[in-house]
């Protein structure tokens, strides 16, 4: 049986060039995780493959921070490095105060970790569940239960403590690992997947829970996600990684703000080449384009853009049938940076900055 101090694998934790946008000043001096040229390399059969090129990042405490890459891009690896599990071959790296390589026990009793893949015994009563994650990391049995008693109340799963784990449903087995993840009250918390396969009120319940975490206890937050809108709604800051290696970072807002502006879609009742050319006569109008009544552009302030371009129209006898504006997304970022949509791995052809980053 693993000692009080080390959580069970099945339960708690288990068995290149950067571009800044939005970094927080002052993360040298207090991270909750600082990572320095954090790599590994696999060899099997004689062929080498570097899955993780010699990353830098930092977490500050309090943060809730996205992980975000296609599929290949090293988001495993650098998760299994940080929680323990996978040694570096190079780099070096601190996790809550700890050093991941002398010291991997010491990341281990103040990290929390919830898997992708689920944990708790089918046969398992949720209390019981909860009870032994405590006593695993040394809490007596009645912190043990206090502790419990407080996460199945948060969590939505105090009317649930006596049903077997077995008979949970997506979400509240979700909530549950949340709960073994965080009983012996972690100060920092890996989330890998945590809503995939959920249904979307579960994988809206799951985000105000993690919402909580940072806002009521402090607790910093790394994600790792498929849901573009989960990263866009529930993180502070982005990692964009590929290849193995972190091609950007920042807020989603300052991320987004690098595709080139706003996405402007009019349609016409007639005249479609004039209304183009009034649409490219705008301040920084790029990517122009005429398809039947339908003309396409972009601005960087589609807002701002909108009332010269209705008052030129209108003064031209243009009639409009509608218009419609849309702000650049995470998945226009993955586009523009990876070749790739996140939930992608077959890269498409690279143009502009993603050839650059390539």
């Amino acid at each position: 049986m693993a000692s009080p101090d080390e959580p069970r694998a099945a339960v708690g934790i288990p068995a290149g060039r950067r571009e800044s946008t939005g970094r927080l000043p002052g993360r040298e001096k207090e991270s909750m995780i600082t990572v320095r040229g954090l790599a590994r390399r696999f060899t099997a059969r004689g062929h080498s493959v570097e899955a993780v090129k010699g990353i830098d990042f930092d977490v500050a405490p309090g943060e809730v921070v996205g992980f975000l890459g296609p599929n290949g891009a090293g988001k495993t690896t650098t998760l299994r490095m940080l929680t323990t599990l996978l040694r570096p071959t190079g780099g070096t790296g601190t996790v809550a105060g700890c050093d991941l390589l002398t010291d991997p026990q010491g990341v281990r009793r103040r990290i929390g970790c919830v898997q992708q893949g689920g944990a708790g015994w089918p046969e398992s009563r949720v209390a019981e569940e909860i009870e032994l994650q405590a006593r695993l990391y040394g809490l007596s049995r009645s912190e043990a239960r206090r502790r419990g008693a407080l996460l199945t109340e948060r969590l939505d799963l105090a009317d649930l403590d006596q049903r077997a784990v077995k008979t949970l449903s997506g979400g509240q087995r979700r909530r549950l690992d949340i709960a073994l993840g965080l009983v012996h009250e972690p100060m920092l918390v890996f989330l890998d997947e945590p809503t995939t396969g959920l249904d979307p009120q579960s994988r809206a319940n799951l985000w105000d829970h993690v919402r909580r975490l940072r806002s009521e206890q402090g607790t910093t937050v790394f994600l790792t996600t498929h849901y573009l809108d989960e990263a866009d709604a529930l993180c502070d800051r982005i990692l964009v990684t590929d290849h193995g290696t972190i091609v950007a970072e920042g807020t989603p807002d300052a991320l987004k703000a690098r595709v080139a502006g706003d996405a402007v879609t009019i349609e016409v009742t007639d005249r479609a080449a004039e209304a183009a050319d009034v649409a490219g006569r705008l301040a920084g109008a790029t990517e122009v384009s005429v398809d039947g009544d339908t003309v396409r552009f972009r601005v960087p302030r589609g807002d701002a853009a909108l009332p010269e371009l209705l008052r030129t129209l209108d003064s031209r006898g243009i009639t409009m049938a509608s218009i419609k504006i849309n702000r650049p997304t995470l998945d226009d970022v993955f586009l523009s940076l990876t070749g790739r949509s996140l939930r992608d791995g077959d890269p498409a052809p690279r143009t502009g900055e993603a050839a650059h980053a390539a």
